[in-house]
């Protein structure tokens, strides 16, 4: 089979490689879609996780299952969404249902081969200890893949209580910020602003009620004061892997506001922040983070997507072939492109 073989750091090999066989106790599944994240472009710059080489990325996946094990509970032809996490169900987080912060966390696309191949080959713990659903009928493969950025917007905004009549800041306009406007407004938000830089000509196609150029950081600040009547938003949300940003949110949230860290920084010095504590300490204001989701993540983010609640084609730039591969990242990277779905099998039949 085609495969997107990551080499080394900043090498992306397209290439025949063994088709996997059907696991004893899981699936096979023939990959019809895989999404960039924002994580696959950071490991391509910094290297996978263990310093692993020689292995197939990418865990946003929509396939078909070609082939299953007796006794597992999908079929031949069941159309399945894949999210990345596996975890132990040994461990204290995992006995505490809290599958996301496993001591033992493993990843599909790192630890495990990932979907930027024409095949997946899934095992029994990942069917058990990970996230494999079945797509609802009218979901196509694109929403499919695109669920798993869903799940974690959707887990995030439960944690922070986005609630009826809010008022929403997003920094961040990538598609994971452009996900919180629409899931904040499906839950109710009255006022959703987001800052931008980049990407902000994208934002304007989704549900905000402002959007501000954060390259005018103070401006930005100001704006967001004269919108709540100098009270400030109930969340901010930092969705993007800027610490600058951080100390801007506190300036932007309300007295017993929330402020929310969402994604990760990169793995050098940068990943480092400062943070006004006066301002934290005296405004009582909750500084949370949030990684991945629950158990129930994936299927949350099926029933969002078939709600109507997130308009998956207008996240969408471009499909491409494997070989595309790099160059999709660096449009992505770069800002020239929102979010981009690579298609193993584009160009083959």
């Amino acid at each position: 089979m085609k495969a997107a073989v990551y080499e080394d750091i900043e090498r992306i090999v397209v290439k025949d490689i063994p088709k996997p066989s059907c696991p004893k106790d899981g699936i096979l599944v023939r990959v019809e879609a895989c999404g960039i994240c924002g994580g696959d472009i950071r490991n391509y710059f910094q290297g996978l996780k263990d310093g692993i080489k020689n292995q197939v990325m990418g865990h946003e996946i929509g396939g078909i299952v070609e082939e299953a094990a007796d006794g597992v509970r999908f079929k031949a032809g069941d159309r399945v969404a894949t999210a990345p996490d596996i975890s132990c169900g040994e461990c204290y987080y995992c006995k505490r249902g809290l599958v996301n912060l496993c001591l033992n966390h493993r990843m599909l696309g790192t630890h495990v081969q990932g979907g930027f191949a024409q095949y997946i080959a899934l095992p029994g713990y990942v069917l058990k200890r990970g996230f494999v659903e079945k797509v609802p009928d009218r979901l196509t493969y694109i929403q499919a893949a695109f669920a798993e950025k869903v799940a974690g917007v959707y887990a995030c905004q439960e944690r922070c209580k986005v609630s009826l009549g809010d008022t929403v800041v997003i920094i961040g306009d990538g598609p994971v910020g452009c996900l919180h406007s629409e899931i904040a407004k499906a839950r109710g938000a009255k006022r959703v602003i987001v800052l931008g830089m980049d990407r902000i000509s994208f934002v304007g196609r989704f549900p905000a009620d402002e959007v501000l150029d954060n390259r005018d950081s103070e401006g930005a600040v100001k704006r967001v004061l004269e919108l709540t009547e100098g009270i400030g938003a109930d969340v901010v949300i930092c969705a993007l892997p800027v610490t600058s940003v951080q100390l801007q949110a506190l300036r932007m949230v309300r007295k017993r506001g929330t402020v929310v860290i969402y994604g990760g920084a990169p793995k050098d010095d940068r990943r480092m922040t400062s943070l006004d504590s006066n301002l934290i300490h005296y405004n009582e204001i909750t500084v949370i983070g949030s990684f991945s989701y629950p158990f129930c993540g994936l299927q949350d983010a099926l029933s969002q997507i078939e709600q109507g609640n997130v308009s998956v084609e207008k996240y969408v730039t471009k499909e491409i072939p494997l070989e595309q591969l790099t160059q999709g990242m660096m449009e992505m990277r770069d800002g020239r492109a929102l979010n981009i779905i690579v298609r193993p099998w584009l160009g083959r039949e």
